[in-house]
């Protein structure tokens, strides 16, 4: 009787088992997410060196075939890329310079026109020179404000730091992928078997052919944008029109999903200080415009730089 009872509360033998695994699947699990956290941004980055990559290699081959060596011939487009990222950056920075400057030198005549604007439209009981004076008083809620975001001044000093390295580590990991691609590709294709090998090597084609095409009509799409907004900009009369006309189409094709609404929010913002009136104009030419480039422009340039249906490059 004793030994069947012994049997009876005796632990089965694969509970240890069980709990070892359970151990052993808890601590990978940890391991394995540490390790995510660690190397996310730099698989990221390896992303998105991959697709600008993918984007440039027709480029390079057309170069190499030419007689130009792959590395020369990458280092080239890549060096043009820069240049014009550069140039917006740089059209967009003194735009916002001169605004702000306006706006400072011009702070009074601005604060009147909002104060009066609000009052004739929404009935307020607003005093202009009331709000002057609290925005000059430096104990006011707008001093205070400016300078509690003394701080973050250096922040944006070191976060700016930070996306100029990201941005050279993205620029070199991409030189290596499109000038040694076709090594990469051999070597990819050497661990697989032979059957294999040209099932990858026309993804990998595919993959060029159509990320090439995309970026070409987005980049045709943005130049169309600019140029129409440009028109559009300098016949309403909005300030700086040909920056704005380049922000318009750069973000909006290059910025996905919310591109159009960040795109249009900077030349309705800049536009309603100066004449709410233009700044209906302005609205109402970025949605009609966005309707045509949806409807006609886009689905055709799409289709012919991708090769695709023109009902697919429509939806």
């Amino acid at each position: 009787m004793a030994v069947t009872s012994d049997s009876n509360t005796a632990m089965p033998r694969w509970v240890p088992r069980a709990i070892v695994l359970l151990w052993l699947g808890f601590l990978g699990t940890v391991l394995m997410q540490e390790l995510w956290d660690r190397l996310f941004g730099f698989l990221l980055l390896l992303v998105i060196s991959l697709f600008i990559a993918l984007a440039i290699e027709p480029g390079t081959n057309r170069l190499a075939r030419r007689g130009m060596k792959r590395g020369t011939a990458t280092a080239l487009i890549l060096a043009g890329v820069a240049v014009v990222a550069i140039g917006f950056v740089a059209v967009m920075g003194a735009l916002i310079a001169d605004q702000a400057s306006e706006l400072a030198d011009n702070r009074d005549q601005y604060v009147t026109d909002v104060v009066g604007f609000l009052n004739d439209t929404f009935g307020a009981n607003l005093d202009a020179a009331e709000v002057i004076d609290s925005i000059d008083d430096p104990r006011g809620p707008v001093r205070e404000f400016l300078n509690s975001q003394a701080d973050r001044a250096v922040q944006l000093g070191v976060s700016a730091f930070s996306t100029l390295f990201q941005v050279f580590s993205i620029l070199l990991f991409t030189f290596y992928l499109a000038a040694d691609g076709p090594k990469l590709r051999r070597t990819i294709c050497s661990w697989l078997r032979p059957e294999r090998q040209r099932t990858v090597l026309d993804i990998w084609e595919l993959a060029v052919d159509k990320t090439g095409g995309y970026l070409s009509s987005r980049a045709i799409l943005a130049v169309v944008s600019s140029f129409l907004h440009w028109i559009a900009f300098q016949a309403i009369g909005t300030p700086a029109p040909i920056a704005l006309a380049l922000w318009v189409g750069v973000v909006s094709q290059f910025l996905p999903v919310i591109g159009i609404y960040v795109a249009g929010a900077l030349p309705l913002l800049l536009t309603v200080i100066d004449s709410p009136l233009k700044a209906l104009f302005v609205l109402g030419f970025i949605v009609v415009y966005q309707q045509i480039e949806n409807f006609l422009i886009a689905p055709k340039i799409t289709a012919q730089k991708m090769q695709l249906h023109a009902g697919v490059a429509f939806a």
